[in-house]
């Protein structure tokens, strides 16, 4: 029976460790740019993936395949799509409120349930088109423009949230694609190898970038090198869950169960960033949570 729920928990986890992470990210844009907030979810992110992977060969007792063509063909475009989403989101949240901001990257369930069938012909249920449908109208109501508010800046931010949205939507079905091409025998490790070799992609490409145009935002990095400690562990953690649920469930009840976020987000905005939520906003949550339910028990 727990089996069942274990995709859901491995969701729950990643989509608190991801809110986290993301609150640490928006701190340090101000100092590192976009770019250089991005990438500190890989630098150092990289080193602690690694150290999960050792551990889950030392429990299973299974060493990691090599990355065949195919498996490494997913990662890479799953690496390169979560690159421009997370920079997409990053210029989000400087247009608008920290919960609004990932609020629009979670139109993206809809774009999952769309990838997933063109890509890996995984056909949805009813109850998760249904989910996804009154999740996104949360989104919708979310976003939704006040009379007072800055209309111009609202459709940058729009924009640039459902950018990200889509674009995490193919990550999304590319990392499932390319742990389903793993040859591991243990789901744990298909999950946790696919995930060395997406950071290490994201990792050497970004850093080899930074070297040729922009070597005083690396630099940056280095000497921010504690909070963006935190920021890597925290973002492996959460990538290491959503890699696990991806191996054992579609990514359309995942990412749709992933909105969970939003909850967790509205805690920062407020604690943190001492940020209020309209009552549209709060209408939009109530919808958000609701569709999270329909994916549970459905």
């Amino acid at each position: 029976m727990f089996g069942e729920w274990l995709w859901a928990v491995f969701t729950v986890t990643a989509a608190g460790a991801q809110t986290m992470r993301n609150a640490m990210q928006k701190e340090l844009t101000a100092t590192l740019g976009t770019v250089g907030a991005t990438h500190v979810r890989f630098l150092f992110g990289l080193p602690f993936a690694v150290v999960f992977l050792i551990a889950v060969v030392a429990v299973t007792g299974e060493a990691p395949p090599l990355p065949g063509a195919n498996a490494l063909a997913w990662t890479a475009v799953g690496a390169g799509m979560q690159f421009g989403a997370t920079a997409l989101m990053l210029a989000a949240m400087d247009l608008r409120s920290f919960v609004v901001a990932i609020a629009y990257t979670k139109t993206e369930p809809v774009l999952v349930l769309l990838f997933s069938v063109v890509f890996l012909s995984e056909l949805p249920t009813g109850t998760v088109v249904l989910a996804v449908v009154i999740a996104t109208a949360g989104v919708l109501l979310m976003s939704w423009p006040t009379k007072t508010a800055n209309r111009d800046g609202i459709a940058r931010a729009s924009a640039l949230g459902v950018g990200s949205g889509a674009m995490f939507a193919l990550s999304a079905v590319a990392y499932r694609g390319g742990i389903q091409a793993s040859t591991a025998d243990s789901f744990i490790v298909a999950a946790s190898s696919t995930l060395v070799v997406a950071l290490a992609l994201q990792t050497a490409t970004v850093t080899a970038l930074l070297l040729l145009r922009r070597p005083d935002t690396l630099r940056s990095i280095l000497r921010m090198w504690r909070p963006s400690m935190t920021a890597g562990f925290l973002g492996a953690l959460a990538s290491q869950f959503w890699f696990l649920a991806f191996a054992i469930q579609h990514a359309a009840p995942v990412r749709t169960l992933g909105l969970i976020e939003i909850l967790f987000a509205q805690i920062v905005s407020r604690r943190l960033f001492r940020q209020q939520t309209s009552r549209m906003e709060a209408v939009g949550i109530g919808l958000l949570v609701l569709g999270v339910i329909m994916i549970l028990y459905g």
